[in-house]
């Protein structure tokens, strides 16, 4: 059996989703999974929640043996969590994190879509990720970015400022080379509010 289908089976029977097989240099197998996202429902409050170390050693510990039994070789094996950059590859990963701030890559350069606003051979951007529904009842996606900079910590902004022109960019799933979930550092977590423990 190959290294693809052991692995997907050993992590989604354990009940997680894999987001990514990496082999490097000197016999490393890295391994990234995540909790299986569930849609939300209307009326009932979002629960994030976040792989931990012993959803790693389980894994880890299944991996192994799965991987001694087909004799499939390597050095040192690693279980991670996605992290703060976490690649999106699937139409549910773009569902899910739906108005989060995001950095794509493209294939190719925009060219003519451009419209003389962003240089017709730019191919990277990050900006907010949102869904649009397209005139056949399908869902099609778009970022939306302003290339003004922020405001730098502790700068007095004026209420009278314009607000800089936001631009969208839609784009189809095939047409990216990458997309990722922005590294964005926020000690109030990433929907902006302060994250309280309950005792």
């Amino acid at each position: 059996m190959a290294l693809q289908d052991i692995v997907e089976q050993t992590v989604a029977g354990l009940g997680y989703d894999l987001i990514e097989i990496e082999r490097s240099a000197g016999g490393l197998l890295r391994i990234t999974i995540d909790l299986p996202w569930v849609a939300p429902v209307e009326g009932r409050p979002v629960v994030e929640q976040f792989i931990n170390v012993e959803d790693c050693e389980k894994v880890n510990r299944q991996l192994q043996f799965a991987l001694e039994v087909d004799g499939i070789e390597y050095k040192r094996l690693e279980i991670s969590s996605p992290g703060i950059d976490r690649p999106l590859r699937h139409v549910q990963d773009f569902e899910r994190f739906s108005g989060q701030v995001i950095d794509i890559t493209l294939k190719a350069p925009m060219g003519a879509a451009a419209n003389g606003q962003v240089s017709a051979n730019r191919k990277k951007f990050r900006g907010t990720l949102e869904r649009v529904p397209a005139a056949d009842g399908s869902i099609g996606w778009q970022i939306v970015w302003s290339d003004a900079p922020e405001p730098k910590p502790g700068q007095k902004v004026s209420k009278k400022r314009v607000p800089p022109p936001l631009q969208a960019l839609g784009f189809a799933l095939d047409e990216l080379r990458e997309a990722r979930l922005a590294p964005i550092v926020n000690f109030k977590g990433r929907n902006g509010q302060a994250q309280v423990d309950e005792v």
